[in-house]
Protein backbone atom coordinates (compact mmCIF):
# COMPACT_ATOMS: atom_id res chain seq x y z
CA UNK A 1 0.00 0.00 0.00
CA UNK A 2 1.62 3.88 -0.71
CA UNK A 3 1.52 5.62 1.76
CA UNK A 4 1.49 9.59 1.29
CA UNK A 5 3.43 11.98 3.78
CA UNK A 6 2.45 15.18 4.02
CA UNK A 7 5.45 17.12 4.76
CA UNK A 8 7.46 15.34 1.47
CA UNK A 9 6.00 18.34 -1.32
CA UNK A 10 8.76 16.52 -3.62
CA UNK A 11 10.39 13.33 -4.90
CA UNK A 12 14.08 12.43 -3.53
CA UNK A 13 15.41 11.33 -7.12
CA UNK A 14 14.74 11.99 -10.58
CA UNK A 15 15.53 9.39 -12.66
CA UNK A 16 18.12 7.94 -10.51
CA UNK A 17 19.66 10.92 -9.49
CA UNK A 18 18.90 13.44 -6.36
CA UNK A 19 16.70 15.82 -7.14
CA UNK A 20 18.76 19.03 -5.20
CA UNK A 21 21.94 19.22 -7.31
CA UNK A 22 20.10 19.21 -10.85
CA UNK A 23 17.44 21.96 -8.92
CA UNK A 24 20.23 24.05 -7.46
CA UNK A 25 21.70 24.32 -11.03
CA UNK A 26 19.08 26.48 -11.94
CA UNK A 27 19.39 28.49 -8.95
CA UNK A 28 22.99 29.06 -9.68
CA UNK A 29 22.27 30.13 -12.87
CA UNK A 30 18.85 32.24 -13.11
CA UNK A 31 19.93 34.42 -9.95
CA UNK A 32 23.04 35.95 -11.15
CA UNK A 33 21.40 36.12 -14.93
CA UNK A 34 18.89 37.94 -13.90
CA UNK A 35 20.33 39.85 -11.37
CA UNK A 36 22.41 41.53 -14.20
CA UNK A 37 19.25 41.56 -15.88
CA UNK A 38 17.30 43.68 -13.28
CA UNK A 39 20.89 45.78 -13.34
CA UNK A 40 20.01 46.57 -17.08
CA UNK A 41 16.40 47.34 -16.24
CA UNK A 42 17.28 49.69 -13.88
CA UNK A 43 19.92 51.55 -15.51
CA UNK A 44 18.61 51.66 -19.25
CA UNK A 45 14.90 52.52 -19.89
CA UNK A 46 15.26 51.61 -23.11
CA UNK A 47 16.56 47.78 -21.81
CA UNK A 48 12.96 47.91 -19.58
CA UNK A 49 11.29 48.16 -22.90
CA UNK A 50 12.32 45.53 -25.10
CA UNK A 51 13.89 43.29 -22.32
CA UNK A 52 11.85 43.60 -18.96
CA UNK A 53 9.24 40.60 -19.49
CA UNK A 54 12.21 38.25 -20.21
CA UNK A 55 13.74 39.70 -16.95
CA UNK A 56 10.59 39.29 -14.75
CA UNK A 57 9.66 35.77 -15.99
CA UNK A 58 13.60 35.04 -14.86
CA UNK A 59 13.12 36.35 -11.53
CA UNK A 60 10.08 34.62 -10.78
CA UNK A 61 11.65 31.26 -11.93
CA UNK A 62 15.01 32.22 -9.61
CA UNK A 63 12.22 32.53 -6.60
CA UNK A 64 10.71 28.95 -7.77
CA UNK A 65 13.63 27.21 -8.08
CA UNK A 66 14.90 28.43 -5.17
CA UNK A 67 11.75 27.24 -3.38
CA UNK A 68 12.63 23.70 -5.02
CA UNK A 69 16.23 23.61 -4.21
CA UNK A 70 15.21 24.24 -0.74
CA UNK A 71 12.37 21.50 -0.61
CA UNK A 72 14.47 19.22 -2.16
CA UNK A 73 17.25 19.72 -0.17
CA UNK A 74 15.96 18.98 2.64
CA UNK A 75 14.61 15.75 1.69
CA UNK A 76 18.16 15.18 0.77
CA UNK A 77 19.09 16.16 4.09
CA UNK A 78 17.56 12.90 5.75
CA UNK A 79 19.50 11.07 4.04
CA UNK A 80 23.00 12.02 3.91
CA UNK A 81 24.82 14.86 6.37
CA UNK A 82 24.73 18.60 5.34
CA UNK A 83 26.35 20.97 7.35
CA UNK A 84 23.93 23.29 9.79
CA UNK A 85 25.79 26.76 8.07
CA UNK A 86 24.04 25.18 4.41
CA UNK A 87 20.98 24.53 5.92
CA UNK A 88 20.96 27.88 7.34
CA UNK A 89 22.23 29.43 4.06
CA UNK A 90 19.54 27.18 2.25
CA UNK A 91 16.54 28.32 4.54
CA UNK A 92 16.79 32.03 3.73
CA UNK A 93 17.31 32.23 0.12
CA UNK A 94 13.94 31.84 -1.33
CA UNK A 95 12.32 34.75 0.67
CA UNK A 96 14.52 37.25 -0.79
CA UNK A 97 13.66 35.98 -4.28
CA UNK A 98 10.56 36.45 -3.75
CA UNK A 99 10.71 40.05 -2.57
CA UNK A 100 12.93 40.71 -5.19
CA UNK A 101 10.70 39.06 -8.00
CA UNK A 102 7.71 41.14 -6.46
CA UNK A 103 10.15 44.36 -6.66
CA UNK A 104 11.14 43.71 -9.88
CA UNK A 105 7.33 42.92 -11.27
CA UNK A 106 6.36 46.42 -9.39
CA UNK A 107 9.46 47.98 -11.12
CA UNK A 108 8.96 46.95 -14.87
CA UNK A 109 4.83 47.66 -14.55
CA UNK A 110 5.80 51.27 -13.92
CA UNK A 111 8.93 51.63 -15.62
CA UNK A 112 7.08 50.70 -18.66
CA UNK A 113 4.27 53.10 -18.29
CA UNK A 114 6.97 56.04 -18.61
CA UNK A 115 6.59 56.89 -22.09
CA UNK A 116 10.19 57.25 -24.15
CA UNK A 117 10.34 60.71 -24.95
CA UNK A 118 10.14 61.42 -20.73
CA UNK A 119 12.58 60.83 -17.80
CA UNK A 120 11.99 58.38 -15.19
CA UNK A 121 10.24 60.74 -11.98
CA UNK A 122 12.81 60.56 -9.00
CA UNK A 123 10.91 57.98 -7.10
CA UNK A 124 11.34 55.14 -9.82
CA UNK A 125 14.92 56.76 -9.90
CA UNK A 126 15.18 55.68 -6.31
CA UNK A 127 13.42 52.31 -6.73
CA UNK A 128 16.13 51.76 -9.58
CA UNK A 129 18.63 51.70 -6.64
CA UNK A 130 16.38 49.48 -5.28
CA UNK A 131 16.23 47.23 -7.47
CA UNK A 132 19.97 46.90 -8.14
CA UNK A 133 20.73 47.05 -4.38
CA UNK A 134 18.59 43.42 -4.20
CA UNK A 135 19.91 42.28 -7.41
CA UNK A 136 23.47 42.10 -5.67
CA UNK A 137 22.06 41.02 -2.21
CA UNK A 138 19.85 38.10 -3.98
CA UNK A 139 23.41 37.23 -5.97
CA UNK A 140 25.33 37.10 -3.03
CA UNK A 141 22.75 35.03 -0.92
CA UNK A 142 23.35 32.51 -3.54
CA UNK A 143 26.77 32.59 -3.76
CA UNK A 144 26.87 31.97 0.03
CA UNK A 145 24.21 29.06 0.08
CA UNK A 146 26.55 27.57 -3.01
CA UNK A 147 29.68 27.89 -1.16
CA UNK A 148 28.43 26.38 2.42
CA UNK A 149 26.84 23.45 0.15
CA UNK A 150 30.13 22.77 -1.88
CA UNK A 151 32.01 22.95 1.19
CA UNK A 152 29.95 20.26 3.16
CA UNK A 153 30.32 17.89 -0.18
CA UNK A 154 33.66 18.27 -0.97
CA UNK A 155 35.50 18.52 2.54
Amino acid sequence: MYKVYPDEVLPEEVWGLPLHPLVIHAVVVLVPLTAVGAVFVALRPRFTKRFGVIVVIGAILSAVSAFLAKESGEALARTRPVSGEHVMAGDVVPLPLVGFAVLLIVFWLFDRGVPGNRARPLWLKLLAVVVVVAAVACTYLVVIAGHTGALSVWS
